[in-house]
């Protein structure tokens, strides 16, 4: 399966998630690409890391990778956001693109 170019494999077997985030929506959930990044919408509040806190659990959801394999490394204040994911086997990248964790 060829890879949307949000989604950036790493040298060292990581890969790195493009996101464009929208705090304060209605529901969590996956809107489709957005300048070249996942737009996703959240729940949370953009204060007191909120948002970020939520972005990194939905990810992580709908990868089925635990919560502690994701790190966000840029974007901490800003809607453009890259989260490194680490994972010894292949995240389930289907369920992240049609935004439905399985």
């Amino acid at each position: 399966m060829s890879l949307p170019e949000y989604i950036v494999p790493e040298p060292d077997g990581s890969h790195m998630l493009l996101v464009w985030a929208q705090p304060g929506a209605k529901k969590n959930e996956v809107v489709g690409p957005h300048q070249g990044r996942l737009k996703i919408r959240l729940n949370a509040p953009a204060v007191d890391n909120k948002a970020n806190k939520a972005l990194l659990e939905f990810v992580a959801k709908l990868l089925s990778v635990r919560s502690s394999r994701l790190e966000l490394v840029a974007g901490h204040t800003s809607r453009q956001k890259k989260i490194r994911i680490e994972s010894a086997e292949e995240p389930v990248w289907n369920s992240l693109i049609t935004g439905v964790a399985e």
